[in-house]
C-alpha cells in the first residue's frame, strides 16, 4: 500500500518548526511574514518570472527585503514566503537522499534569507545545497 503524500498542512506545520528554530533576530524579521502553502505556483507568478514548467519552482518571497524597506513606503500588503507543495514533492522524490523535514526546511530558510535582503549569489555562497 502506498503512503499518501503530505497534505498542505503537514508541509505548513514542517515550516513553521522550522521558523520556530531559527535564531531569535531572525525570527523578529520574520514574524510580520505571510507563510503561504498551495500545491502549486500561480500562474501569474510563473508568467513574471517566466517559469514554463512549475515544478521549477519549490518556493518564493515577495515582498520588499528588509535592507531595501523605507518608513517612506507604503506597504501594498504583507512580505509573503510561497511554498508549493507539488514541486517540493517531486524534488523530495527525485533527490531521494534527503528528508522531507530537511528540505522543506532548507526551502523555508532560502526564502527567508530574501526577506533578510540577501540575494540568490549571496545564499549559494555559504549554502551549496543545490549542487
Amino acid at each position: 500500500m502506498k503512503d499518501p503524500a503530505p497534505t498542505l498542512a503537514e508541509i505548513e506545520d514542517i515550516a513553521r518548526s522550522a521558523l520556530a528554530q531559527l535564531p531569535e533576530a531572525f525570527r523578529q524579521a520574520a514574524r510580520d511574514v505571510a507563510l503561504i502553502v498551495t500545491d502549486w505556483p500561480p500562474e501569474h507568478i510563473l508568467a513574471e518570472m517566466e517559469i514554463d514548467d512549475p515544478l521549477d519552482l519549490t518556493g518564493l518571497y515577495e515582498g520588499v527585503p528588509l535592507t531595501e524597506k523605507s518608513s517612506f513606503d507604503q506597504p501594498l500588503g504583507p512580505d509573503t514566503v510561497w511554498l508549493f507543495r507539488a514541486p517540493i514533492l517531486a524534488e523530495w522524490r527525485d533527490r531521494g537522499d534527503v528528508s522531507l523535514e530537511n528540505l522543506v526546511t532548507h526551502v523555508v530558510v532560502h526564502e527567508f534569507a530574501h526577506h533578510l535582503g540577501w540575494s540568490d549569489a549571496d545564499i549559494a555562497t555559504i549554502d551549496r545545497w543545490w549542487e
